[in-house]
């Protein structure tokens, strides 16, 4: 593993555990060079996926780009980085057992159906940009939605 603060190759590991979902290897490691500390993951990846966008252009998957739309929605609300993690682990898993090319439609909508499960602001704020509300009607119309899946006397 080539070191990122010194480019060395040669680095020790120093502790390994599972990640809390059980997804991923959190590696510690230490640079032979400069004797920098530094931490890698390594995840259990299926295939190699390929998004098929709206105008047909393909590109290879990006789970940190899949990840930075979850955290966009989910800012500033009270939800553990791990159950974002999961969230993002969740969605990866399920799109690579569909095949070797997802539409993004499709990574749209398991993004919402799993922000549904997680916060209720975070799918709303999503949602405003994947469907591209336009009117006040529209978030109105998807708090309405949101709202029949909530308990009474429960707070979102």
């Amino acid at each position: 593993m080539r070191c990122p603060f010194c480019g060395d190759q040669d680095s020790q590991v120093k502790d390994s555990r599972s990640s809390e979902d059980g997804a991923a290897i959190r590696r510690r490691r230490q640079c032979e060079g400069c004797g920098a500390r530094f931490t890698t993951f390594e995840r259990v990846q299926l295939r190699d996926l390929v998004v098929v966008k709206k105008d047909g252009v393909r590109e290879p998957f990006d789970r940190m780009k899949l990840a930075r739309a979850i955290g966009f929605a989910c800012r500033k609300r009270d939800i553990q980085p791990e159950r974002i993690e999961r969230l993002v682990s969740g969605i990866q898993r399920q799109l690579e057992t569909r095949g070797d090319e997802v539409a993004t439609v499709d990574i749209g909508e398991a993004v919402m159906a799993g922000l549904k499960t997680l916060d209720h602001v975070a799918y709303i704020r999503f949602a405003s940009i994947y469907r591209d509300f336009s009117e006040a009607s529209d978030f109105a119309e998807i708090a309405g939605e949101v709202g029949e899946d909530v308990e009474p006397g429960k707070l979102l």
